[in-house]
């Protein structure tokens, strides 16, 4: 397994500080002399050399050393005053509302020994008039080739049935046809001069390394560099050995034939980057559409790694990938913190070890955290340094197939959570200051860094932006077959203010204005539009707390196009309850949170996340039951009343956030048996630009594992806890209450504390009163017949007292109440959550009606 150094926070590095990787050379010389970092090539290079001359010289003294350039990047510098992409692509103001039709343009051609692409057209600024803008016709960088098994997408829509979904929408048509406009623009744009979304999506087809009978061809979008060369070990890092040439759009291209024997130029496994005179200073990156980057020992940047094994080492999948389920049941899940052991764990052990655990649980989907590169471990996955490589601390691209084909084999959908609201701002390893200017992926001066994330901001209106993010969607599901993504940070992405220090109230006004990044919403359309058309299957949650309308309605009747929204708000109304005690719960409230949503919009429920369980924060199982839970979960001990009451309410939050909060329900790993302590990722002492010291945690792995040990030792009440989790599991599996169509809610007492609620053919009873039991209690349902008892968390397995004889049936009884045509009486011991389901109905029943 590769090594790494951990605890050195790149994103808190200012962003003007720069280490290079320097290399010795000896003249042309290209026999690699430094090792190969995942496998020994004792190959020979016998090749032609590209002619070019570099603008620097070198004067790197060892190949294995890091050391700081002189050279000061410097952030905020003067933007490129290219207006957003909505208005580059905006026709003059005709009498016609269609969009201009543009007139075709001359191509250009970029070639090597056996590749001649036709270039195509690429927008250009124009002037600003009225709000209209010209557009200047000029080509673009690159063209995609047809792909062997040509897939469409659906031509959009009218964008008009959204009103009829939700008229009150209707008052801000201005705005929402715009956008829709915007959209149609955008699609028409990329049909003309890109060939269509299915061919604009595929550029990781033509940039970056790729690989053709005779050679290996390396491009790069870096219009900022004055020049550019690939270096690296196939070259001994020699600056000049391999000069790009530069196209009229800033694409930087290099053609390396292969060796005379035949072999690839660049040896599978060995190091490259690309080293560029920028308007700040020499530096080497690492390429943006790098597939492998790793950290190697006793060095503090990572490299690019070359990533093309031969056939007979590459994984194949076997497995089919499973069709999206009814109910979505989500299981969140980080690769390198899913041992019990303290360590980074891999992929092989997290598919040999955590996956059947997930299966057994019965979650038919495991979302996985942390999959895209990101230097800084401690940033949970979030400061994304390399999009198109997966994490080298957990293995190789061919060990994440092998865990996601096992997953497949197991019936489980595997989700990403992935990152394209924001970047690192590691200028060493990352996208930030690539090519020596800070408006190249990102926005310029404030509006490209996100103050609170410390962190740099996309400019979702420039053109190859969107070709680098929707290509590094379908990457990852056309190359990994991943079943689908969890998009974070949406919020931030969807408002120019990025949802900060703003309370969203559910005024329309607060989602339709000038705070609203319509460059952002167009782009989320798109890449929606690509996912649902290409992989019809596929999942796409939104990570959005605000509640922006028309989120989960498809693209082509005007919305957003998500599959679910992420119910983030279920969460945050738990950990305020939590700091109460329960005697001052209101029914009320509880329910009006959970079913808080839009009619026909699917939610992902959950009680608690990852952001619950790190370090500043407290799990439920915390809040419940605190430090009691180092001294009282042995069941041959005698327990507590914070543990009999922590336990008990564990379990009702769970249940009863599955039971109304959405069609979906997620579970951060660990959480299902109320991990203790929280997550500590290693970390050193860390010295701020303002002369800050934050103290570390001596690079410990201690609180970055999950114990999944003490939920399988029987002998502790975390075991009672996962066993009720699996039992949730196997109720929705059984009777599929999240999707059903038919919810009623018939009881909030607040002077019983009971909640009383039918979804399905279920019948769920919450008695949250801390002390009152209700023998004989009265519950009106729906339906008449027998009902018998389907899960009950008083259940000694599940920690509880049994209090409850479930030999017991229930016959209901006709007569109106609770608004409802029949009842039944049950007994509802305090704090407890049955759950009851009609086993037989009437021959012919009759749903009576009240007058």
């Amino acid at each position: 397994m590769v090594s790494t150094l951990s605890g050195i926070r790149f994103p808190l590095v200012p962003s003007g500080f720069k280490s290079s990787l320097h290399s010795n050379f000896n003249g042309g010389d290209r026999r690699s002399t430094t090792l190969c970092l995942l496998l020994d090539n004792t190959s020979s290079f016998s090749r032609k050399i590209s002619a070019g001359k570099s603008s620097y010289d070198s004067d790197s003294p060892s190949s294995l050393t890091v050391a700081a350039s002189k050279k000061v990047l410097v952030p905020g510098g003067p933007s490129d005053g290219s207006p957003p992409l909505t208005e580059q692509l905006e026709a003059p103001s005709t009498d016609s509302e269609d969009p201009q039709v543009l007139e075709d343009v001359d191509s250009v051609t970029m070639e090597d020994e056996n590749v001649e692409d036709e270039a195509i057209s690429s927008l250009d600024m124009g002037s600003v008039d009225d709000d209209k803008t010209k557009v200047e016709e000029t080509p673009s960088p690159l063209k995609g080739t047809a792909s062997t098994a040509p897939k469409s997408i659906p031509p959009p829509g009218t964008g008009q049935k959204i009103y009829e979904i939700d008229p009150l929408l209707k008052g801000f048509r201005d705005h929402l046809d715009y956008r829709y406009g915007q959209y149609k623009r955008l699609r028409a744009e990329i049909d003309k001069y890109e060939g269509g979304l299915e061919v604009f999506s595929r550029g990781y087809e033509k940039f970056g390394f790729t690989r053709s009978a005779t050679g290996i061809t390396y491009r790069e979008w870096a219009p900022g560099a004055k020049s550019a060369s690939l270096i690296g070990d196939f070259n001994n890092w020699n600056m000049n050995a391999d000069v790009m040439t530069q196209n009229e759009f800033g694409v930087w291209e290099i053609f390396l034939p292969n060796n005379a024997d035949g072999s690839p130029a660049i040896p599978h496994g060995s190091r490259v980057k690309i080293r560029m005179d920028t308007p700040s200073g020499v530096k080497d990156s690492i390429p943006a559409w790098i597939k492998f980057s790793v950290q190697a020992p006793n060095e503090i940047p990572y490299n690019g790694i070359y990533y093309d094994p031969p056939e007979e080492e590459k994984y194949v999948f076997q497995h089919p990938q499973p069709k999206r389920p009814q109910s979505l049941r989500i299981y969140e899940a980080h690769v390198g913190m899913s041992s019990t052991e303290p360590k980074i764990n891999t992929y092989a052990e997290f598919r040999d070890d955590v996956l059947p655990r997930i299966k057994k649980l019965g979650y038919n989907a495991v979302q996985l955290m942390a999959i895209q590169e990101h230097s800084y471990y401690a940033s949970f996955g979030y400061h994304v340094t390399n999009f198109f490589a997966p994490s080298s601390r957990c293995g190789t691209p061919d060990d994440l197939k092998s865990l996601i084909d096992r997953a497949h084999e197991l019936g489980l959908l595997v989700l990403m959570d992935i990152v394209h609201s924001h970047a690192s701002n590691n200028t060493l390893d990352g996208l930030n200051m690539f090519d020596g200017t800070d408006s190249h992926y990102f926005h310029s001066g404030s509006r490209g860094y996100h103050w609170m994330w410390d962190s740099r901001l996309f400019n979702y209106g420039s053109w190859e932006v969107l070709r680098y993010l929707l290509s590094n969607a379908r990457w990852w599901l056309e190359e990994f077959k991943f079943d689908g993504f969890r998009f974070d940070g949406v919020t931030s992405m969807m408002y120019t203010h990025h949802g900060l220090q703003v309370a969203f109230t559910g005024n329309y006004s607060e989602y339709f204005g000038l705070a609203t990044d319509v460059e952002a919403v167009t782009y989320l359309m798109l890449v929606n539009d690509l996912i649902n058309g290409l992989y019809p299957e596929a999942v796409n949650i939104g990570e959005d707390v605000s509640g922006m309308p028309a989120f989960c309605i498809p693209v082509a009747d005007g919305g957003v196009g998500f599959n679910y929204r992420l119910h983030m708000a279920i969460a945050d109304k738990w950990i305020e309850l939590l700091q109460k005690m329960d005697e001052s719960w209101q029914m009320g409230d509880i329910v009006h949170t959970l079913t808080n949503r839009r009619w026909g919009e699917k939610c992902v429920a959950y009680a608690e996340s990852h952001d619950q369980a790190l370090v500043g924060d407290k799990t439920i199982a915390f809040w419940l039951m605190d430090k009691d839970m180092y001294d009282f979960m042995a069941l041959d001990k005698p327990s507590t009343p914070t543990i009999d009451r922590g336990i008990a309410l564990h379990k009702m939050i769970r249940l009863i956030t599955m039971g109304l909060g959405g069609e979906g329900y997620l579970n951060f790993m660990g959480n299902e048996f109320g991990h203790p302590e929280w997550i500590d990722f290693p970390r050193g002492v860390q010295h701020l630009p303002n002369g800050k010291i934050v103290p570390g945690n001596n690079n410990s792995f201690d609180k970055c594992r999950r114990r999944f040990d003490l939920a399988d030792a029987e002998y502790l009440r975390y075991h009672g806890l996962q066993e009720f989790d699996r039992a949730m599991h196997h109720l929705e599996e059984t009777y599929s209450f999240m999707t059903s169509e038919h919810q009623y809610i018939s009881r909030k007492d607040e002077g019983d504390k009971v909640i009383v609620f039918e979804r399905g053919n279920l019948v769920f009873v919450f008695n949250f009163h801390w002390s009152k039991s209700y023998s004989d209690y009265r519950v009106g349902c729906l339906k008449s017949g027998k009902y018998k008892i389907v899960l009950d968390s008083d259940e000694k397995i599940f920690g509880g007292f049994d209090r409850i004889a479930h030999t017991a049936e229930y016959f209901t009884v006709d007569g109106w109440y609770d608004e409802r045509p029949n009842s039944f009486q049950v007994y509802a011991p305090c704090r407890t959550a049955v759950v009851y389901a009609l086993v037989e109905t009437k021959t012919k029943e009759t749903i009576p009606i009240k007058g």
